[in-house]
């Protein structure tokens, strides 16, 4: 009995340090969590007419200024907003507004999540501006939003601004950089949920010049791609003229070379090879390119990163009105809602081969196919509620036109919202046995 003690005890001991020898042992199991992040649509202000195109009637959505989590299905393909911003779970789909004054202008933007950096191309802060910035917090917390303005003279003075939770503000575009004419404006947040929007309206006394809203870039880069500019033009009439706009924000001057890619060719526009771009300094250029297609493309090439847009004068029901055709992203795997849009899609590309599936509004899906050099143009069938691109190569951006009794707009083909990859915490045993 007194040997059996001993080895039960050496025997429990053994087991013991066995068992510590395999705690000792990480078990790691990661694991990520994968979701879109909502979307914001911006506030349609006093005077204005807005719509959101859905691609299906369930689209869960949540007024900005609700301050409950309680959501509601749009039970519509195209809402009218009388006034609100709109928080919209649309997965990976992306809505389209369309924006307008009725006979006046008309103009479309994305609803986006939340951006860190967003730089916007246009608008006027001289006499004739009618302009606003709005700015969106769709965040629990205040948010402090820094603005930075650019003009013909150079950098103005930075400018913060506090938007409350759930919340939002407007600022008059002449008030960041009074009387300067050409204006490029970059929000950038120092905390909270943010999302700009644009409006760039002119006119002098009682008359109207045209507005459109300005889709944002999200960062400079030394190559960009305009891939839809409107080109109005006849046999008996010149093409209406077109301004270029470029920023280098950086503080080394840039040399920029302009492409102008339509189905007429492909080439450099006489004074736009080797341009010099002073550093934060906007800088304007004309461009009336020769050409009789109704839809070109921009390809700038830059030593320095730098933001451009083109604006283009256009007639709509006998009115002039203007359009500020913006860079795109390198074009993806995406689904845009354009309910009620029928817009023109320009792709760009060195080659340009793309597949798409078009869900039709009475549900029936299409398959469609994009292909060509340079530049392709595709008409949305009228009756189309929304576009999934399924297959794109390397290198391939494109931009929409629209055209309504109201005016004359675009907007970039981009993703409103990215899937985001969020790593679970690991279990760990070492927690148990360090």
């Amino acid at each position: 009995m007194k040997l059996i003690r001993p080895l039960k005890f050496l025997a429990v001991l053994l087991s013991v340090v066995g068992l510590s020898s395999v705690l000792s042992v990480a078990v790691t199991t990661k694991s990520f969590s994968e979701s879109y992040p909502v979307v914001v649509c911006p506030p349609t202000l006093d005077g204005l007419g807005s719509q959101i195109s859905f691609s299906s009637k369930k689209t869960p959505f949540q007024r900005l200024q609700n301050r409950t989590s309680e959501t509601a299905q749009v039970k519509v393909l195209r809402l009218p907003v009388n006034k609100d911003s709109l928080i919209v779970t649309s997965e990976e789909v992306t809505p389209v507004v369309w924006q307008s004054r009725s006979g006046s202008w008309a103009g479309g933007a994305l609803c986006m999540g939340p951006a860190s950096s967003q730089w916007f191309v246009g608008g006027t802060a001289d006499v004739t501006t009618r302009g606003r910035l709005i700015i969106v917090n769709s965040g629990l917390s205040d948010a402090v939003v820094d603005v930075e303005s650019f003009t013909e003279n150079g950098k103005q003075p930075l400018r913060t601004v506090n938007v409350s939770s759930k919340n939002y503000i407007v600022v008059p575009i002449d008030s960041l950089a009074p009387g300067d004419k050409t204006l490029t404006v970059h929000v950038v947040p120092r905390s909270g949920r943010i999302n700009a929007f644009m409006i760039d309206e002119q006119g002098k006394g009682l008359k109207a010049l045209g507005g459109d809203l300005v889709n944002p870039a999200a960062v400079a880069s030394k190559t960009l791609v305009i891939p839809a500019i409107p080109n109005q033009s006849s046999r008996n009439t010149p093409a209406l003229p077109h301004t270029l706009r470029v920023l280098a924000p950086g503080d080394v001057d840039a040399s920029i070379t302009v492409e102008v890619l339509s189905g007429d060719g492909v080439f450099v526009p006489v004074g736009l090879n080797s341009q010099s771009v002073s550093a934060g300094i906007v800088t304007e250029f004309k461009l009336d390119p020769n050409i009789t297609s109704n839809v070109m493309a921009v390809r700038i090439s830059s030593t320095e990163p730098i933001v451009a847009a083109v604006k283009s004068t256009a007639v709509v029901q006998g009115k002039k009105d203007f359009v500020w055709s913006t860079a795109a992203p390198e074009l993806v795997r995406l689904t845009m809602a354009i309910t009620g849009l029928d817009p023109l899609v320009s792709f760009v590309g060195e080659s340009i081969n793309v597949s798409l599936d078009v869900t039709l509004t009475n549900g029936k899906v299409v398959q469609e196919k994009v292909a060509g050099a340079d530049i392709a143009n595709w008409r949305v069938p009228t009756n189309a509620r929304s576009f999934t691109i399924t297959k794109v190569g390397a290198g391939t951006f494109a931009g929409a036109l629209v055209s309504s009794i109201n005016g004359y707009g675009y907007f970039p083909i981009a993703a409103g919202s990215l899937l985001t990859k969020i790593e679970v915490p690991d279990s760990n045993i070492r927690v148990l046995n360090p």
